[in-house]
């Protein structure tokens, strides 16, 4: 059962190891919402994310034997580096099984705390139910990540600290992915004041919770797509799944290509790396309606190595129209080349590469294809380059790829 005593309960106890995250304001989102937007940076945690709060409080309630055969979760990252620190603290062996496209920074760190890992399956679903063989084949004790009372009241200590420091908080969004979070936060809120409320978010390509709320039961996706590999969950949890249907109070969704754009919302504005499903939160702003309330988005992970980051980054640009591609056909003969640059650093756009393609055409001197990737400061100042193109008789043409 998640009760009031528990969660006061795990409010005290997780603060041996997860540090007490202090509410960002944010000026930027609360410009662009109407709202006053604060941020739960758990990205911040020690083990980068929120997770640790809900494995050491179910570590506590364990028995000594049940320690002592030794822990195993199946985990896309975070509730593995949770568990891996809880059972380190508590000192009990931990075996992780985690899916084989979790980004390496996430099994590096699990590793980093004395875990063992096993990597299995494509998405969640298929590592956990390796978890599961795992522990009845060798007697570990299986901690769930998500579907399980004890782990969604350590999750719910988020809610305690919000309110403490902002009680009179109008609306929390909080990300989803198989629900255990979600079901602790919403239902201490509910606890602390029935008035609140508390919105879920899921990616478009794993809504589990969204799909289940609609079916009034746990249903399992056919698959999951999604870039927020930290919520591509298939099945929500069943024993959570009341908790949600009683206290969530609505499910947004959102594109890959917002969480996407919010990373760089994070980093410019400020300077935070936050992981793709600690995006959801952020993103799921751009589609609230409601002014003037107080909202805080929980920032759930910082866990992103450092490829993933990289091709975010240029994705988001060049969503951003900060990066783009122009393709335009120019004679071939000397001087062409330096006119269109010309023409280019005129209107201060910064060539980062270029593409000469002389066999576009039969006859080359007619016509050779210059394909020019550039930076610009957005897209106003793109449409400025590209007009000042046209008007120099180059016909550009767009060309969506990547640097």
């Amino acid at each position: 059962m998640l009760t009031l005593e528990r969660f006061e309960e795990a409010s005290e106890l997780v603060k041996k190891v997860a540090f007490e995250t202090k509410l960002v304001y944010s000026s930027y989102l609360s410009d662009i919402t109407g709202n006053r937007v604060y941020l739960k940076p758990e990205n911040m945690q020690m083990t980068g994310a929120y997770k640790l709060r809900g494995a050491y409080y179910k570590m506590s309630t364990l028995s000594d034997e049940e320690r002592s055969r030794g822990i195993i979760t199946a985990s896309a990252g975070n509730h593995a580096q949770g568990v891996a620190y809880a059972a380190k603290e508590y000192g009990c062996k931990a075996v992780i099984v985690m899916p084989t496209t979790t980004p390496l920074i996430k099994v590096n760190r699990t590793k980093g705390y004395g875990a063992e890992v096993v990597l299995y399956g494509d998405v969640y679903d298929e590592a956990c139910a390796r978890a599961y063989e795992l522990a009845d084949e060798n007697g570990y004790t299986f901690i769930h990540p998500f579907d399980d009372a004890a782990v969604a009241t350590g999750q719910g200590t988020i809610a305690m600290e919000i309110f403490k420091e902002l009680p009179l908080v109008d609306y929390i969004f909080v990300p989803i992915g198989g629900g255990g979070l979600a079901a602790g936060v919403s239902t201490l809120a509910k606890f602390l004041n029935p008035k609140i409320k508390v919105i879920g978010v899921e990616p478009e390509g794993a809504a589990c919770m969204k799909a289940s709320l609609e079916a009034g039961k746990v249903v399992t996706l056919d698959g999951v797509n999604t870039i927020a590999d930290g919520t591509a969950v298939k099945t929500p949890g069943s024993a959570i799944f009341p908790y949600i249907q009683k206290n969530l109070d609505d499910i947004i969704t959102v594109p890959d290509e917002d969480i996407i754009v919010s990373f760089l919302d994070m980093v410019e504005n400020h300077k935070m790396v936050v992981e793709n499903s600690g995006l959801l939160t952020v993103a799921a702003l751009k589609q609230f309606k409601e002014k003037n309330k107080k909202v805080v988005a929980i920032l759930s992970g910082g866990n992103m190595d450092v490829i993933t980051m990289s091709s975010v980054v240029q994705q988001g640009l060049i969503m951003r129209d900060r990066i783009f591609t122009v393709s335009v056909l120019l004679p071939d003969k000397p001087g062409e080349l330096s006119r269109v640059a010309a023409v280019i650093a005129e209107k201060s756009g910064n060539v980062i590469k270029l593409e000469h393609n002389q066999f576009v055409s039969t006859n080359r001197n007619a016509a050779v294809e210059l394909r020019i990737t550039l930076e610009a400061f957005g897209t106003e100042h793109k449409k400025e380059i590209i007009k000042a193109l046209t008007a120099g008789g180059y016909r550009p043409k767009i060309v969506r790829t990547s640097v």
